[in-house]
């Protein structure tokens, strides 16, 4: 195929347009807006468009598994390439999203290297209401929700780490709806409740649904999905959402993340969050917990060593304030206590982070500065069984 001038300008413009104005959703196609290279056939028939993104990071903490030793993090943190689009009609539209780097994949809890982190097919009725089939993220808490790459800090906080409702294999309806000036959402699935990772599956399923109300009405160009205010909200605007997910006899530790457990269990997991955004301040809250009736298991048979299901509640706060020329300070606290039945395991952890970015073209082109302090049982103390302290530098590009 021979590339002209005209093909050359044509893809550099389309590159442009998707560093200025990327807004990515994880949980649908993105074929309404000109973003990332794009083709389109003569006919019409046939529309994509692909992006990539890296985060590059150099990190370093002052403790490994209870030593004041010292850990450098050094390495690409994510890597991915994601083409969405439609065939046939803009009604049949999909995403696919590949990822690169052994943090991405999966390969520590379960041996295996998982590529694929989407691959999913849409069917739009309209724009209010579409249903998916395949692989894609579950309508889980908030945070889990934003894709990684429209984060305010380097890393998604504790209390997603611990209890987050990750991608699975299912189907989802959603739908959302304006009534006047107030708009709300209703999304739910059926998945497999085993992640990524699942060869196959028994009758045990995951039901999962989430509901968003916006009372002031929507946000300007999807701003709730994206952490901070960097379009500056010119009139207030707030977010509430909830949601409920039930697990039922799931093989692996958190359900769709974790190791794999020889006898299987439920989980249980509620939250609610909440997003405000005005003239370039930004709050939002999260809260979630988790049941599990029994929630201590075995890894392996011949070896009995005890692994734990994360039990209890967490809460987490960030608040940020854009400054001029694209500089944003934010900061974040973090709580996570464990129920009761396993605090011989896990103690009462809390976070305290600052950050500091410098958006070059919102979330595709940016660095991050952060900070940290971690420390158990609510002491506030630099002894290294107690506290830990770290630091990461993070550059993130895409298109």
């Amino acid at each position: 195929m021979k590339i002209t001038n005209i093909t050359l300008t044509t893809l550099f413009f389309f590159l442009c347009i998707g560093l200025l104005n990327a807004q990515e959703r994880d949980d649908r196609a993105t074929i309404l807006n000109f973003k990332g290279i794009q083709y389109k056939s003569k006919d019409s028939l046939f529309y994509t468009n692909f992006r990539f993104r890296m985060q590059n990071r150099l990190g370093f903490s002052n403790e490994i598994n209870g030593e004041d030793d010292g850990k450098f993090d050094a390495r690409i943190r994510r890597l991915r390439m994601r083409m969405d689009g439609y065939i046939y009609t803009p009604k049949i539209s999909y995403s696919v999203q590949l990822a690169f780097t052994r943090s991405d994949q999966d390969v520590d809890d379960t041996g295996i290297a998982n590529i694929v982190r989407d691959a999913v097919v849409f069917y739009n009725f309209s724009d209010d209401f579409y249903i998916s089939f395949g692989q894609n993220k579950l309508p889980g808490n908030r945070q889990r929700v934003n894709s990684s790459g429209q984060l305010q800090f380097a890393d998604r906080s504790l209390v997603n780490s611990n209890f987050t409702i990750d991608r699975d294999f299912g189907v989802s309806l959603n739908y959302s709806k304006e009534v006047g000036s107030v708009a709300f959402s209703a999304k739910g699935a059926v998945s497999t409740g085993e992640g990524r990772p699942a060869n196959s599956t028994d009758d045990g399923l995951a039901y999962t649904g989430r509901v968003e109300f916006l009372p002031l009405g929507k946000f300007t160009n999807e701003n709730d999905y994206q952490e901070g205010d960097l379009v500056r909200e010119e009139t207030p605007k707030i977010s509430f959402g909830g949601g409920y997910s039930y697990n039922d006899r799931t093989i692996r530790e958190g359900g769709q993340t974790g190791r794999y457990v020889q006898n299987p269990f439920t989980l249980k997991t509620s939250f609610a969050d909440m997003i405000f955004k005005y003239m370039g301040f930004a709050y939002q809250a999260e809260y979630m917990r988790r049941d599990v009736d029994n929630p201590l298991n075995i890894t392996d048979e011949d070896e009995p060593e005890p692994t734990v299901a994360y039990k209890g509640w967490g809460l987490n706060q960030q608040i940020s304030y854009l400054m001029n020329k694209g500089y944003e300070i934010a900061g974040r606290y973090t709580y996570i206590e464990p129920h009761q039945d396993i605090q011989d395991f896990e103690r009462q952890t809390e976070v305290v982070e600052l950050g500091l970015t410098k958006y070059m073209k919102a979330h595709r082109l940016k660095f991050q500065l952060n900070g940290s302090y971690t420390f158990k049982d609510g002491y506030f103390n630099n002894n290294n069984q107690k506290g830990t302290w770290g630091g990461i530098f993070q550059v993130e590009l895409g298109i």
